[in-house]
């Protein structure tokens, strides 16, 4: 069984610089991790591949310094690492980055075999906007399960799969074919920690690299800045709030007194929430 994890470097969240210009994040400078959310799909996906047997892929999209999260996923147990890197890359937004990232993965099903599943985390901390991976889905045909919170069942030979999704208001149990993409939640495992020989493998690995023409992406109008018709009109950080937190003096009061006081504070603040309550706790 084949499964190719989509992973991405981003820049230390503590630490991002937006370019006054551009309105793009400089990167340049600013000390950079693995995407937080795609260490959870990499972890699912290697253990689906413990328990049927198979390979797992992890492939970025980035300039050379990149390499070093792929290798940081190597010395977690992924078997193969592949960079996919180049200047027209530059600048790309959600669907550009989705159109190469969609091209690669098509050049992997080449070289290496076709996936059964593709994952990626939830969303990236830098874009925060949850498209690049159902982009992938559209664009390779692919069934999408996103927000996956566990995945109840796994057929590789039936070529079915069952998940629970989180939804608002509550979670969907949902079943389709694979092959599949999946984006994972947060929080639904824990990475492991690589063994001794993982992490000498990763050291000496050497890392597949593509640029556009090596992964067989030809319209490079649909790459990097040219092809991405997202415009970002302003990037700011929100206003800090002017209004303080209230103090309950706790003076000799017992639980029950305390949590009286908190709640008519409450109430007074938020006329319409005591009415609010009492006509949900009716119904």
């Amino acid at each position: 069984m084949h499964i190719v994890v989509c992973m991405k470097q981003v820049p230390d969240s503590a630490q991002i610089r937006v370019h006054p210009v551009t309105n793009t994040i400089m990167r340049q400078g600013v000390p950079t991790i693995s995407n937080p959310y795609d260490l959870f799909a990499l972890e699912e996906a290697m253990r689906w591949r413990d328990r049927f047997g198979g390979e797992v892929t992890v492939l970025t999209m980035g300039p050379p310094m990149a390499e070093d999260s792929l290798r940081k996923a190597l010395t977690f147990g992924a078997d193969r690492a592949v960079l996919l890197t180049d200047r027209f890359f530059a600048g790309s937004d959600t669907l550009a980055t989705s159109f190469a990232l969609a091209g690669a993965l098509a050049k992997i099903e080449q070289e290496f075999g076709k996936p059964l599943m593709i994952f990626t985390g939830k969303q990236t901390i830098d874009g925060d906007t949850a498209q690049v991976g159902p982009g992938i889905a559209k664009r390779l045909g692919l069934n999408q399960l996103t927000y996956v919170a566990r995945i109840v069942d796994l057929a590789p030979e039936e070529g079915h799969i069952t998940v629970e999704r989180r939804a608002e208001g509550g979670v969907q149990v949902l079943s389709t074919r694979l092959p599949v993409l999946i984006t994972m939640l947060e929080g639904v495992n824990e990475i492991r920690r690589g063994s001794l020989d993982d992490a000498f493998r990763a050291a000496r690995a050497k890392i597949v690299t593509w640029n556009a023409a090596d992964a067989g992406i030809t319209d490079l109008t649909k790459c990097g800045l040219r092809g991405s018709p997202t415009i970002v009109k302003k990037v700011f950080a929100p206003p800090p709030r002017a209004e303080k937190a209230y103090q309950v003096a706790t003076t000799d009061l017992s639980m029950e007194a305390l949590a009286e006081t908190v709640m008519d504070e409450i109430f007074k603040r938020q006329t319409s929430l005591e009415g609010d309550l009492m006509r949900f706790s009716a119904g």
